[in-house]
């Protein structure tokens, strides 16, 4: 006998359901093969109590904005569940690399060389190979992190050339008073242009606007958990 399902794991599972169902009509509408986006499930602030019933309702795809955050909550749950992903889809400090590639199979946020310098050295000393996607800062905010849409191109090649990263794609978080479609039609751009194929674009709010424009990845939280407290 199962034990009932709670309350909240049921509501984790009717969510998760919608979004899943949203994202393949979404993929039918753009004329795109089922199962061509990629749900990323961002559990940033949410404890463990809150994951396991989206774990238990089949997802294994997750994002997390802080190394440490994901340090002390994901490796038993992990433990339990061996086949999940885990992405870092907030910024990344150089002294924290080393548990970034130890932790992560995908990061989403390289943007300086420093970084990168300091991820290819630890993919190096880990013998750890991770998806690596560069962040496009596409509203040019001072305050994000972020390459220049500008210098994107020199970038990726000082990524590939001086520091020897393999580079799948670009991620791009949008200004939040800015109509996304746009950010999304940039980024979709610039990739394209770079032979780039993965595009990590889209949240709760406009992931089908994203899925529209490319998207293979998309980064839903709150449509998914419920709202943060």
């Amino acid at each position: 006998m199962h034990p009932p399902a709670t309350r909240e794991a049921t509501d984790a599972a009717t969510r998760l359901a919608d979004v899943r169902a949203r994202i393949a009509a979404a993929e039918t509408a753009a004329g795109r093969p089922p199962g061509s986006v990629n749900l990323i499930a961002v559990s940033k602030t949410f404890d463990a109590d809150a994951i396991r019933p989206v774990i238990a309702a089949g997802q294994r795809v997750y994002g997390e904005n802080r190394v440490q955050e994901a340090k002390a909550k994901w490796p038993p749950l992990r433990g339990a569940h061996p086949d999940i992903e885990l992405h870092l889809i907030g910024p990344l400090q150089s002294n924290k690399a080393a548990d970034a590639v130890a932790l992560f199979d995908a990061i989403h946020t390289v943007d300086r060389d420093k970084i990168a310098a300091a991820i290819a050295a630890e993919m190096a000393r880990q013998n750890r190979r991770l998806r690596l996607l560069v962040e496009v800062n596409t509203g040019g905010e001072p305050q994000k992190a972020g390459v220049l849409p500008d210098d994107t191109d020199a970038f990726v090649a000082r990524c590939r050339d001086v520091h020897g990263l393999e580079i799948g794609g670009l991620m791009c978080i949008p200004p939040i008073d800015d109509i996304a479609a746009p950010h999304f039609a940039l980024l979709a751009k610039i990739a394209a242009r770079l032979g780039l194929r993965s595009l990590s674009m889209g949240m709760s709010a406009d992931y089908e606007t994203a899925i529209a424009l490319g998207a293979t990845d998309v980064r839903v939280g709150s449509a998914i958990f419920g709202e943060r407290g």
